[in-house]
């Protein structure tokens, strides 16, 4: 009789390790929407330790690190939302990639918080209020807190209804709130509130139009033209270097000791770096388009490159101007507290604050960020790279000039007033253009090149097919109008709680 052949396999065992293996799925699958969370309060307790170590021997040493982690907080939410205005346009065009826009996105909202963020931060922190009787009576750091708390709240709320609400019209609404119902109407700044109030109604109308005109240049001189590959060499590296040259601009202004250079040097320098950045560009675009049809697709490809840097340099002045968004109020508690370590009132906010709020911002982007990118990007009108570089360098253009005067404008208001310009650019040019008609009717009809016949337009197949998405424009308005009251109200309520509670 034959040996049964040895077996090699124990059943029992295998039928162990079978649920074992199915038990560390299980678990993998559970705890996979808790790794971002965990990652949050990581980051909220080392900047509580980060506050700890600078602030230990001063003053109401607790309500200082505690108001870190609400910093901390905001911050996060901040980056969680906003990054979609950031590189939401680039994503939707398809010129990056979601991990690597966000990875460029958070160098640079850091590198934009610690070079620039100064003139916002010191807005929010010391001249929306009276920070001065706030401090007088001790209810500047309650204050502050109350603001920090609420807005950063409603921030978390909107957000996970993927509402783009402007998180600096919660801030700023969150400390008119609390300063109201800490010491009445007399503590606000009413002067610099009509003013910023005037800049949230200007910056989306400008961003729109300066996006619509970007468009309108890319289409007469590059889209519209019989050998439109030989456009874009010519005209592409010229676009890099003059968006080369606004940030070289913008820098020197923001980062040189008033005095230091002149207008003619700071003049000459900008045209320095754009000049050299349309030499670095001219042999890249050339390169790239060795080998294109003479077509619209391949011309995207040669606005990835612009696209990109526009994102970057959106991202840089988003740092700039919202960092203040998250550590203006604990710039003010910190100066409240510990003067040790702070300049006077106008000053700068000590480097530390700045990192806690930049940090979060890029945490925050990081962990939660592409949750609002298909709105901004996709869903309001149809984004292609030479469309969404005119978004992203007409907010980025609109925010670095708000930020040079220290105004906390909305970077989400700018951004999607943007989309909308340009979707509202299309609806105009597509009707009206006697250029592109006249491309349409010569790829159509080659053979007659002056047939200048106006075609018959259908006022209902017009009205049908707009390009932008009305229903969108009335969701984003209904949630900026509702933002600052809500923050407001809610940011008494909460300041009233402190107080009873704590004081």
């Amino acid at each position: 009789m034959p040996e049964r052949p040895a077996r090699l396999t124990k059943p029992t065992l295998d039928k162990d390790l079978d649920k074992l293996t199915h038990v560390e799925d299980t678990i993998r699958y559970v705890t996979r929407p808790l790794v971002a969370p965990g990652i949050a309060l990581i980051f909220l307790g080392l900047a509580m330790l980060f506050t700890g170590f600078y602030v230990l021997d001063r003053p109401r040493v607790t309500l200082t690190v505690a108001a870190s982690a609400l910093a901390g907080y905001m911050a996060l939410n901040i980056g969680a939302k906003d990054v979609a205005n950031n590189v939401g346009a680039a994503v939707g065009a398809r010129a990056i990639t979601i991990p690597s826009a966000l990875i460029m996105a958070a160098i640079f909202e850091i590198l934009g918080a610690t070079l620039a963020g100064g003139p916002v931060i010191r807005t929010v922190s010391s001249h929306i209020v009276d920070t001065n009787e706030a401090a007088n009576t001790g209810n500047l750091a309650w204050l502050m807190m109350a603001a920090l708390l609420s807005a950063a709240v409603w921030i978390n709320l909107a957000t996970w209804l993927k509402a783009p609400v402007s998180t600096t019209h919660a801030i700023v609404g969150a400390v008119v709130g609390a300063g109201i119902a800490s010491s009445g109407l007399s503590l606000v700044n009413w002067p610099l509130m009509l003013l910023i109030s005037s800049a949230w109604v200007v910056t989306p109308i400008f961003g729109g139009t300066l996006a619509a005109l970007f468009l309108f240049f890319i289409k007469t001189f590059i889209i519209y033209r019989e050998d439109k590959i030989d456009a874009g060499r010519y005209w592409i590296p010229i676009l890099i270097g003059v968006m080369a040259g606004i940030f070289a601009t913008y820098l020197l202004i923001r980062t040189t000791t008033a005095g230091t250079l002149s207008f003619p040097a700071e003049a000459a320098s900008s045209v320095v770096v754009g000049l050299i950045g349309w030499l670095i560009a001219r042999p890249l675009v050339i390169r790239q388009s060795a080998g294109l049809d003479n077509k619209n697709s391949a011309l995207r490809k040669l606005f990835r490159l612009p696209l990109v840097g526009s994102a970057a340099l959106l991202s840089f002045a988003h740092g700039a101007n919202d960092v203040a968004n998250a550590i203006g109020p604990l710039a003010a508690i910190v100066r409240a507290g510990c003067s040790r370590f702070v300049s006077p009132p106008n000053g700068p906010a000590p480097l530390w604050v700045v990192m806690i709020g930049a940090c979060g911002i890029s945490v925050g982007l990081l962990l939660y960020g592409p949750r609002l990118i298909r709105l901004v990007g996709q869903q309001i009108t149809k984004l292609n790279p030479m469309r969404a570089y005119c978004v992203a360098l007409s907010a980025a253009s609109t925010v670095i000039v708000a930020s040079s005067f220290g105004l906390p404008v909305s970077s989400t208001h700018v951004a999607v007033g943007s989309v909308f310009g340009v979707g509202f650019f299309r609806e105009w040019y597509t009707t009206h253009s006697k250029r592109r008609a006249r491309y349409m009717r010569h790829k159509a009809h080659p053979q007659d090149p002056e047939d200048d016949e106006p075609e018959e337009r259908n006022v209902d197949e017009i009205r049908r097919r707009r390009l932008v998405r009305r229903s969108h424009f009335m969701t984003i308005a209904v949630a900026w109008v509702v933002t600052v009251p809500v923050s407001a109200a809610l940011a008494a309520v909460v300041y009233w709680v402190m107080v009873a509670l704590f004081v």
